[in-house]
């Protein structure tokens, strides 16, 4: 099973170049940053990760995902890159295309696309997108993507998104593309990451709930003639999560292929928690 970090990447975090750089150092598989570009200062969605609901300060001090690994993959080598997550209906697919194939090459293939639909409808609707229906917006933008990923020459017709016949490149290293792995935890997330997805993404699932969704997606997998190794299952972490060698057995028995530990710690202290993480976790 590989083991990565997530690093609050916050104009007070460390830089991602040096925790990055410092996690590969030590073994570890994978290095993640999150996304949200704006926080409205109105809101009534509450904030899933809490009881009373109240947004975090530092969720409107989040640097950009793709500048931030940009930098981190030029200072390493073969750690993998993730975006934990990118919030695809707020972003133009035809500009989100090229940013994704631009750092998979330049990286020399290692990012791994991690997306979601967004839990904040005001921010969501600030920056264009469908609150109401953004999974649908988001298949949508994905369905472009590929298609700009995929050929030289590509158009797309979708409800969301609809152009003729364009030159996009350059084109990811990986092939097809990036594997886009799919965060959610409703019922429909199942169907999604089957029909157009290669792999899910659960945050702050438990393992027992975990495998219980490898057991859907297996099933689902076989009932739409897809190989259900083809689906990776990736426990993303949580503050206090997966850091003893017990909880992540229990993910691993639970069908997990990968899993992410969020760094708690900002500016240079990140460093000694990654060294301290790698001590127990690693090897």
């Amino acid at each position: 099973m590989k083991i990565g970090v997530f690093l609050f990447a916050t104009d007070a975090s460390a830089d991602p170049a040096v925790v990055a750089k410092k996690a590969e150092e030590l073994g570890f598989a994978s290095f993640w940053v999150p996304e949200h570009p704006v926080i409205p200062l109105q809101t009534s969605s509450p904030y899933p990760a809490s009881r009373d609901g109240i947004i975090p300060d530092a969720y409107g001090r989040i640097m950009d995902p793709f500048v931030a690994l940009g930098r981190a993959s030029a200072v390493t080598k073969t750690i993998q890159l993730g975006t934990g997550i990118c919030l695809i209906p707020e972003r133009n697919p035809l500009l989100l295309a090229k940013e994704v194939a631009t750092l998979d090459r330049l990286s020399g293939g290692r990012f791994i696309f991690g997306i979601g639909a967004g839990w904040l409808k005001e921010e969501t609707e600030i920056m264009g997108g469908d609150f109401t229906h953004r999974w649908t917006q988001t298949k949508d933008a994905i369905l472009a993507m590929k298609e700009l990923w995929t050929k030289d020459e590509s158009e797309y017709h979708g409800k969301y998104y609809n152009f003729p016949k364009v030159r996009s490149f350059p084109k990811p290293l990986q092939k097809p593309h990036p594997p886009i792995l799919m965060g959610g935890a409703s019922k429909n997330v199942f169907k999604r990451v089957v029909e157009w997805g290669d792999g899910w993404m659960p945050v702050r699932a438990k393992a027992e709930e975990i495998k219980e969704g490898r057991a859907i997606l297996t099933e689902l997998a076989k009932k739409a003639g897809r190989d259900p190794q083809s689906i990776e299952v990736l426990a993303f972490g949580f503050p206090g999560r997966f850091r003893t060698r017990e909880e992540l057995n229990d993910l691993r028995q639970a069908g997990v292929s990968h899993v992410t530990i969020w760094i708690n710690t900002d500016g240079e202290g990140a460093l000694a928690e990654v060294e301290e993480l790698a001590r127990g976790v690693l090897g």
